[in-house]
């Protein structure tokens, strides 16, 4: 269990949590939601111990981070790129396989489209050796066909391994697919704290269902 406890954070007069208290289940996939300035991206960032913070964090984990953007060097090939956080080379010739980029594996960033460049961050993120993987926004750049796609790519390769996930997104549709849980932040404080039916990702893109529309209710709830 990750646990948060009375977390207080501020910027400034701008205050983002008080005496925040927050657990996730480890081996799951939990999304966080909410409007801009809700406080989603700061959470990850104490989560990944890059921001000072008040209260207490039950353990600090090693974590992988997908950004919006693929964040790959430049300079360095698709396997060189995954080579920074992974000297096995069969692990790496592997992942590459699973994340279907064996036809790009000598090319550079510049050379790949906006889907290829995010499956080489995927990829990256499951490679290195952590506990926990933080995503903010991985898919937001995407058309739905390539979201779509991704995140399938993404499910295949979390059950192999069952990290503990938490990512932030503005997008219904992904934290239904995708999540065993959905927080909703408003202000620095939970609205919502919903559990999904069942643990089997990714769902049916746009497919009725209870945890679909609990998540829509949150969301739009004033």
């Amino acid at each position: 269990m990750i646990e948060l406890r009375d977390i207080s954070k501020r910027y400034g007069d701008v205050v983002v949590y008080e005496h925040l208290n927050l657990a996730f289940a480890e081996g799951k996939i939990t999304c966080i939601l909410g409007e801009s300035g809700s406080g989603k991206t700061t959470l990850l960032n104490i989560l990944a111990g890059l921001t000072d913070y008040d209260g207490e964090l039950s353990k600090k984990r090693e974590y992988a981070y997908i950004f919006q953007q693929p964040r790959l060097v430049p300079c360095l090939t698709v396997r060189e790129n995954l080579r920074l956080v992974c000297k096995d080379e069969p692990k790496i010739a592997e992942i590459i396989k699973e994340v279907e980029l064996e036809a790009k594996v000598n090319s550079y960033p510049i050379e790949l489209s906006g889907g290829q460049a995010q499956r080489v961050s995927i990829a990256r993120a499951f490679i290195f050796p952590s506990e926990l993987l933080l995503m903010d926004e991985p898919f937001a750049s995407l058309d739905t066909a390539l979201k779509i796609r991704l995140i399938d790519v993404f499910c295949k390769l979390w059950k192999k391994e069952k990290k503990t996930v938490i990512f932030v997104t503005h997008d219904v549709e992904e934290a239904y697919m995708l999540s065993h849980r959905s927080i909703i932040l408003r202000g620095g404080n939970i609205i919502a704290d919903l559990d999904a039916e069942s643990i089997d990702v990714p769902r049916p893109y746009g497919a009725a269902s209870r945890y679909r529309s609990e998540i829509v209710e949150a969301m739009l709830s004033k």
